[in-house]
C-alpha cells in the first residue's frame, strides 16, 4: 500500500484509507505500508495506525564500485553500473563545452542535445557532462546523456553534479547503461579531476582547445561487492514521532514499526512505463525508497502466514517487531543518516523495532495480539475523538469497556507522548513456542523515566498467556522523547524485545 496523508479531522487514524485498512485487518489481512520518503525530518511519517505494519528503509552492504583511472595515476571512486572502456587503452578526456559548437549554450555541458556537439571532436573520447541534481526531473537526466554519448560515438562519459549544496551523493540514482559511464560522487574528486583536465589541456587565446592531454580509463562497474557494513537508516526514510492529527499533536503509537532494505534494490519494472526514461523498455530497475523496503516485509509476512496460518495480523506484526535486530553481527548499534554526512545511533523513530530478521520472526517465542474490538477501544481513546466520529468512520460504536489511554492497546511496543507522573501499561503475551519456557524481564529505562515490569519472571506453556504490567514514572522531565526497551529472555533461547519511546513531560500536552 502506498502511504496516505494527514487529512483534516479529529484523528489521522480515522481517514478513509486507514479505516478501510482496519476493516481489512478485521478480515484477517495483514497490511504492510511504506512509512514514506520524507526523512530525515521528524514526524514525517505518513503511515499512522497501529493495525498497519509501517516500514522504514535501510541501506545494504552491497555496492557497485566504479573506478576512473587518470593518466597521472590518480584513482577516483565513482558510482555507475556499466561496462568498462574497451581494453587497457587510456582515452582522451574532454569537457562537453570544449567539443561543442561556438554558438552552443551552457546546456551543452548537460549533454542533452547531440546537435550542439562536433562529432569529430567527440568520437573516441570520454566526455565530461554536467548535471544539476535539483533539476533531475526538469530535463537533466541520465537517459539524455547516454543517448547523446551513443549518437556521437564517444568512448564513454563521466558525469559530474554541478550542484554544490548539501547533496548526499551516495543516494544518487544509478541505472544500468550500455555505454561506459561513471558518476563522480565526491566533491574533492570532482575538483581534482577537473584540475587534472585543465592542467593538461592546451588552449589558444580564445579558450578553444588545441590539445586534449588528459586521459582516463573507466573500469568495470557491474559486479557487486559486499562490504559487511551494517545497515543504516536511509536519509530519505520518514521518521517518527507519529502524529494524531493535522495539528501535528503526537500519538501514543510507534511509527515506523520495522526497517528493511530499501536502498538500491533490484525490482521488476514494466517495459511500457515512462516514469523513468533511464529504464524505459527494461524489465528490471534498481530503485530506492520505502516502497522498496515494504515488499521485503510483505514477503516475510507471507512466510509467517504460511508457517502459522491461524495467526492474526497483529500476531504477525508482533513476531516481526519483537525479533528485529538493533545491532549488527558484531554487536554495534544500528545507525541512522540524518543531514548530509551526519550518522547517529538509530532510535525507534528512525527504524521502529529494528532491522527485520526473517528467520527469528518465524519463531518469536511470544506474541502480542489485538482484536478488532481492541482497535475500536484504541480509536475511542484518541483525544478529541468521540463515539459519533468512530461510528461514522467504521460503522461501529465504542465498546462498553473503554481504554483510558491509546497506550493501553496490546501492542509490541510502548509509546507515551506525554508522561506526567506515572502511567501503568498492561500487556498480554501468548506463547507460540513448542515447550514450556521461563522468561526473565530485563529493562533499559529511557532517560528521565523509571520502569518497573511485573512479574519480572514467569513461565508459560505452549498456547497459554501471561499478563505483564509495565509501570512508567517520570523522574526527570525533559524536552524530548527518550528511548529504552524491555527484553523478555527465555531459557529456550527466545528473546522478545519491546521498544519504549517516552516523553517525560512536566505538564500534560495536547488538548
Amino acid at each position: 500500500m502506498a502511504p496516505s496523508s494527514v487529512s483534516p479531522g479529529p484523528a489521522a487514524f480515522l481517514n478513509l484509507l486507514e479505516t478501510q485498512l482496519l476493516l481489512a485487518t478485521k478480515a484477517g489481512v495483514s497490511v504492510v505500508q511504506a512509512v514514506g520518503n520524507g526523512g530525515p525530518d521528524a514526524s514525517s511519517v505518513v503511515s499512522f495506525s497501529p493495525w498497519i505494519t509501517s516500514v522504514a528503509a535501510s541501506t545494504t552492504d552491497r555496492k557497485y564500485n566504479k573506478t576512473i583511472v587518470a593518466g597521472n595515476g590518480q584513482i577516483f571512486s565513482c558510482g555507475g553500473l556499466s561496462p568498462p572502456t574497451p581494453g587497457d587503452t587510456m582515452y582522451p578526456l574532454a569537457l562537453a563545452d570544449d567539443v561543442s559548437t561556438d554558438n552552443s549554450t551552457d546546456g551543452s555541458n548537460g549533454c542533452q542535445d547531440p546537435k550542439v556537439f562536433i562529432r569529430s571532436l567527440v568520437q573516441g573520447k570520454v566526455i565530461v557532462c554536467m548535471i544539476v541534481s535539483s533539476n533531475y526531473y526538469q530535463g537533466d537526466n541520465f537517459a539524455g546523456i547516454i543517448d547523446t554519448i551513443q549518437k556521437m560515438g564517444a568512448a564513454g562519459v563521466v558525469i559530474i553534479d554541478r550542484y554544490s549544496g548539501d547533496v548526499d551523493y551516495e543516494y544518487q540514482p544509478i541505472f544500468p547503461t550500455a555505454v561506459p559511464s561513471a558518476m563522480v560522487v565526491d566533491g574533492v574528486d570532482m575538483m581534482n579531476l577537473m584540475e587534472y583536465y585543465e592542467n593538461n589541456t592546451a588552449r589558444d587565446g580564445d579558450g578553444t582547445v588545441i590539445t586534449f592531454g588528459a586521459t582516463v580509463r573507466i573500469l568495470e562497474g557491474r559486479r557487486a561487492s559486499y562490504s559487511g557494513e551494517r545497515p543504516e537508516v536511509a536519509d530519505y526514510s520518514s521518521r517518527g514521532p507519529n502524529i494524531e492529527n493535522s495539528q501535528m499533536q503526537l500519538a501514543d503509537v510507534l511509527k515506523p514499526n520495522v526497517m528493511a532494505p530499501g536502498h538500491h534494490i533490484w525490482g521488476a519494472w514494466s517495459p511500457t512505463s515512462d516514469a523513468l526514461p533511464e529504464v524505459q523498455g527494461e524489465s528490471y530497475a534498481i530503485l530506492s525508497g520505502t516502497s522498496m523496503s515494504t515488499p521485503h516485509v510483505a514477503g516475510v509476512v507471507a512466510l509467517i502466514k504460511q508457517r502459522h496460518p491461524k495467526w492474526s495480523p497483529a500476531m504477525i506484526m508482533s513476531a516481526i517487531m519483537t525479533t528485529a535486530d538493533v545491532t549488527d553481527r558484531s554487536g554495534r548499534p544500528l545507525m541512522a543518516r540524518r543531514d548530509v554526512g551526519a550518522v547517529v545511533a538509530a532510535t525507534p523513530f528512525d527504524m521502529g523495532a529494528g532491522a527485520i530478521n526473517a528467520a527469528r520472526a518465524l519463531d518469536p517465542g511470544l506474541v502480542f495480539d489485538a482484536t478488532y474490538r481492541e482497535y475500536l477501544q484504541f480509536l475511542c481513546a484518541v483525544p478529541g475523538v468521540d463515539e459519533a466520529a468512530v461510528r461514522r468512520a467504521v460503522g461501529a460504536s465504542c465498546p462498553s469497556s473503554r481504554a483510558r489511554w491509546c497506550s493501553d492497546l496490546n501492542a509490541p511496543s510502548v509509546t507515551v507522548a506525554s508522561l506526567v507522573g506515572s502511567r501503568r501499561v498492561d500487556r498480554k503475551v501468548w506463547s507460540v513456542g513448542a515447550e514450556n519456557e521461563t522468561y526473565m524481564a530485563y529493562v533499559r529505562a529511557p532517560d528521565g523515566v523509571a520502569v518497573r515490569v511485573s512479574p519480572d519472571e514467569f513461565t508459560v506453556a505452549p498456547g497459554e498467556t501471561a499478563a505483564l504490567r509495565i509501570v512508567l514514572n517520570t523522574t526527570a522531565p525533559g524536552n524530548a522523547f527518550s528511548f529504552g526497551e524491555v527484553v523478555l529472555r527465555g531459557d529456550k533461547k527466545h528473546s522478545v524485545r519491546i521498544p519504549l519511546a517516552v516523553y517525560p513531560a512536566a505538564v500534560l500536552s495536547g488538548p
